[in-house]
């Protein structure tokens, strides 16, 4: 893990280094198959780490056998343990009922929300229920939870009764966005700015389908306040925001403070025009996208205002993107990280002397291991590697 842990609870670290509020490079977890051993599971031995979250201001650790464990600032008891107080180390996800918790097979992270989807694709969220001046409904519950804070994770019953799974969730600072199995777009939570893709400006209580994006859809990805949704013929939609271009739209349509998009418009660009996307990944104000012949596009943060190519990676077979608060991590298909934007919080992991790559670099820190996912936070990141055995849970 690497970046900056302004509350020491966000990044995991080493005894040596409880006290360091910044790493610049990767800094390897000694021994991190203990920190996630539940005394009141049997089940305990075998059990390797499947996926790591970063959110905002938080982590979760997903494991094989679908438990999670998390840690982080926790202010609006988003991480789902049964308070709002910081969680300094790794503790298990608390249910209402831990006899029937459900495996979880995907976790999202906001500032204030976060999102958790079983194996069965059941939704469940936690955090704050907003309020009229903040923006109401972002976990999607109805109006009983206005005001509230769900401290545990409780499932969206609308989902239920209208036989809709989840595939996968994304949470904002005010809405959240998920992707049905059947390739529908579902939003609810605050209005403004046009985050909910329908047109209108006012809350959603409830999860409503986006009423361009019934089907077909085949990944969703947010930043704070905006929403992009990849189709599966290999065009991509954004709506919500767009102040600092975050949309792709170019200069044919003004970029400032007010500047929104109320319904999914395809993002083009002069260059990505006729190119097929087969992922996307969005931070907090930017996103980037990867072609089906390997290419990296980048676009929004004031920088570029429609998708540009990120020509020093060309050559290079790039295969997931991670997006935080102004940086891009890119691993590619031998397992290389590279990284560039802002990284005055240390999150390029290139070292403290890098605060900026306006192009991308490989990771010289993580020379010898091969990288297996990574993910991004605002101003923390984490990546998952293999050396010779994976890590396992005794």
């Amino acid at each position: 893990m690497w970046g900056t842990d302004k509350a020491g609870a966000s990044i995991l670290k080493n005894p040596n280094d409880l006290d360091t509020k910044r790493f610049d490079v990767p800094v390897q977890i000694d021994d991190v198959a203990s920190r996630f051993v539940d005394n009141n599971n049997n089940h305990n031995n075998h059990i390797t780490i499947d996926h790591v979250v970063c959110g905002p201001t938080d982590t979760a650790w997903i494991l094989t056998d679908g438990r999670v464990w998390v840690h982080g600032e926790n202010q609006s008891g988003h991480l789902g343990v049964g308070h709002r107080n910081v969680v300094p180390q790794p503790v298990p996800l608390v249910w209402p009922d831990p006899d029937t918790a459900p495996r979880i097979a995907s976790v999202a992270l906001g500032a204030s929300a976060a999102a958790w989807i079983d194996t069965d694709g059941d939704l469940y969220t936690t955090g704050y229920g907003g309020s009229a001046f903040a923006g109401r409904g972002a976990l999607g519950h109805g109006p009983d939870h206005d005001g509230r804070y769900v401290l545990q994770p409780t499932l969206v019953t609308s989902l239920v009764e209208d036989g809709v799974y989840a595939r996968q969730a994304q949470v904002g600072e005010a809405h959240l966005t998920v992707l049905t199995t059947e390739g529908e777009v579902l939003t609810a939570g605050a209005g403004s700015y046009g985050r909910l893709g329908n047109f209108e400006t006012i809350d959603q209580l409830f999860l409503e389908p986006v009423e361009i994006l019934t089907s077909g859809v085949t990944q969703i990805a947010g930043g704070k306040s905006f929403t992009l949704a990849l189709h599966e013929d290999g065009v991509l939609y954004g709506w919500g925001r767009n102040h600092k271009g975050q949309l792709g739209t170019g200069l044919g349509l003004a970029v400032d403070m007010y500047a929104m998009q109320a319904v999914p418009e395809p993002i083009e660009g002069d260059e990505l025009r006729h190119r097929v996307v087969t992922q996307v990944a969005a931070g907090h104000s930017h996103a980037t996208c990867l072609t089906e012949s390997g290419e990296v596009f980048y676009w929004g943060d004031s920088v570029y205002l429609e998708p540009t190519r990120v020509d020093a990676l060309l050559g290079v077979r790039i295969v997931e993107l991670a997006c935080g608060e102004h940086y891009t991590l890119c691993r590619d298909e031998h397992g290389k990280l590279y990284s560039f934007g802002k990284g005055k919080t240390g999150v390029l992991g290139q070292g403290g002397a890098v605060k900026q790559a306006n192009q991308a670099a490989h990771l010289e820190a993580l020379d010898g291991v091969s990288v297996t996912a990574i993910s991004a936070g605002w101003k923390h990141a984490a990546c998952l590697a293999t050396n010779s055995t994976p890590t396992t849970i005794q």
